[in-house]
């Protein structure tokens, strides 16, 4: 039989972590033998100690009385709590669940965080994980600056993954994302583990809607978990003033970040009173107000490549949701979630507009927000069975278990990344515009040499991920038609070409076609340098 070393932070500690861990460790201990470590300074529920051997983090590596090894079994996340996970993992190889595909947070956390700060242990690290450019790329916390694109740029992972034995993911894209970055690492994914709750209590919904005064005819939509500027809750607020959502209501039920000031910008724009704002509350308050809206966001940009159990807990209750068609995401069915672009403006207001559009149509239209929610419900059911995960987390370790890992090795990153390095340095040429007459559309295309020395990142790996913008301009340089960020499918190292086929239709009067390639940031895309066409068409 397995015997498994359980290592992660358990309940009662605010985790989505240990929440998980609350729900799948029934069933992994029902197929083989599990012990828990209980983590220094972390205190462990008494139903779990009462249920489960316990050990501790010094304990790890031994052998059982008869001799058996024991396979460490690594819960690792992207903040403080698991310090205690990373250490050990790096002291004993395991199989190591990651979580956040993103450490870089967490490797902020116990370097630049700390009274003093470690700049030279947060150096070291990032030139241990991606080699100079990583080293480079830390210069400027010296002077306490860290650069968001750095920070989701280089996950600072590759130290901790290659003294295990195996990696597992929850997500088919997290797994071509660490193949692409070490194709060394024995990586396999298995299911997130969520029980099937009942369906959303209408009753406990409608109780809310009483409770903060929202009319029961009116259209609720709800953002759940802590309100980061990832979440894209202020872009909410902000459609929320559009006329299309005049008579919405946003619920907002999790911690706000102190960087988010949801309250002043509801104020600003004269809807403060159709958003409400929960806060931090309990798993029962927390359902309640997912029953209590018609449509839920779980929008996130940049992501830091987790597959969210919160977002998999609103669609288990049948929940219709909208996600950003962007990484992880993109994984979901389509008929179980409503994807949407990052964004197809540049500005918040733009952001907003084509927010509210969006809304608006799919509130319009509750029955196929009913059958979204059945889908969603039964995506849950089918793929993300705590049995199911317990199972396939077991299969991998029975795998795993003997397998040397690939054990320390100077970072593989050797190009730069535009992001870090210069402008975008290329050859732009846009091809059949000859013969364009008035009104057709055709397909142009688009083609992009990278004559640089940095390597040019897809769409999908998010902050400093390149797209190409594409504006048509008229009379008085007015926009006639913008077109959605076409994406980089693929990175693009130096002396490689890709061509984008773009489809346009020519406007009737005289019109001037911009091109050129761009860098995501935070909400946005953006030129520094680089090449640029732009001419009469």
């Amino acid at each position: 039989m397995l015997r498994l070393d359980y290592v992660s932070p358990l309940p009662p500690a605010r985790t989505g972590i240990a929440d998980y861990s609350a729900d799948l460790l029934p069933h992994l201990g029902a197929l083989c033998d599990v012990r828990l470590v209980a983590l220094p300074g972390q205190p462990v529920s008494p139903l779990l100690a009462a249920r489960f051997p316990m050990a501790t983090p010094a304990d790890l590596g031994g052998l059982t009385p008869d001799g058996e090894s024991r396979l460490s079994l690594y819960q690792m996340g992207n903040n403080h709590l698991h310090e205690p996970v990373w250490e050990a993992a790096l002291r004993v190889p395991g199989v190591l669940v990651l979580h956040d595909l993103v450490l870089h947070h967490f490797l902020l956390g116990r370097t630049l965080g700390r009274a003093p700060g470690d700049f030279e242990g947060y150096r070291a690290q990032l030139a241990a994980d991606h080699g100079w450019v990583g080293g480079w790329a830390a210069a400027p916390a010296r002077w306490g600056f860290v650069d968001t694109v750095v920070q989701f740029a280089l996950p600072a992972r590759r130290s901790l993954l290659r003294v295990q034995r195996g990696v597992l993911v929850h997500s088919a894209w997290a797994v071509d994302e660490l193949h692409a970055e070490d194709p060394e690492l024995r990586v396999r994914q298995v299911p997130m583990a969520v029980p099937l709750p009942p369906v959303a209590d209408a009753a406990a919904g409608a109780n809310v809607r009483s409770r903060l005064g929202i009319p029961g005819w009116a259209p609720v939509l709800g953002s759940f978990g802590f309100q980061t500027p990832m979440k894209r809750t202020h872009v909410a607020v902000r459609a929320l003033a559009r006329p299309e959502l005049a008579a919405a209501h946003l619920l907002v039920a999790g911690e706000v970040s102190p960087h988010v000031d949801l309250v002043g910008l509801a104020r600003q724009l004269g809807v403060a009173d159709r958003v409400h704002l929960l806060g931090y509350v309990g798993f029962s308050e927390l359902q309640a107000a997912i029953a209590a809206s018609d449509l839920c966001l779980n929008l996130r940009y940049p992501t830091a490549g987790e597959t969210s159990a919160s977002l998999l807990r609103i669609l288990a209750v049948g929940r219709p949701t909208i996600v950003n068609e962007y990484a992880q995401f993109r994984d979901l069915p389509d008929a179980a979630v409503v994807k949407v672009p990052l964004a197809e403006t540049a500005d918040l207001d733009g952001e907003a507009a084509a927010m509210a559009a969006r809304l608006a149509d799919l509130l319009a239209a509750p029955e196929a927000l009913a059958r979204l929610g059945e889908a969603a419900r039964a995506h849950v059911a089918r793929e993300h069975d705590p049995a199911r995960a317990a199972a396939a987390i077991v299969a991998a370790c029975e795998e795993l278990a003997e397998a040397e890992p690939p054990g320390p090795a100077p970072a593989r990153e050797r190009l730069p990344r535009a992001p870090f390095w210069e402008p975008l340095s290329a050859e732009l040429a846009v091809e059949s515009l000859a013969d364009w007459s008035p009104g057709e559309r055709r397909t142009l295309r688009v083609q992009l040499r990278n004559t640089g020395e940095a390597r040019w990142l897809a769409a999908h790996r998010g902050l400093g991920g390149t797209v190409l913008r594409v504006v048509l301009r008229g009379d008085e340089d007015r926009v006639v038609e913008e077109l959605p960020w076409i994406e980089m499918p693929r990175d693009v190292d130096p002396g490689e070409e890709h061509t984008f086929e773009v489809p346009l239709r020519r406007p009737l009067g005289a019109a001037r076609l911009q091109v050129a390639p761009c860098l995501l940031e935070l909400g946005d895309a953006w030129q520094f340098g680089g090449p640029r066409f732009e001419g009469e068409v």
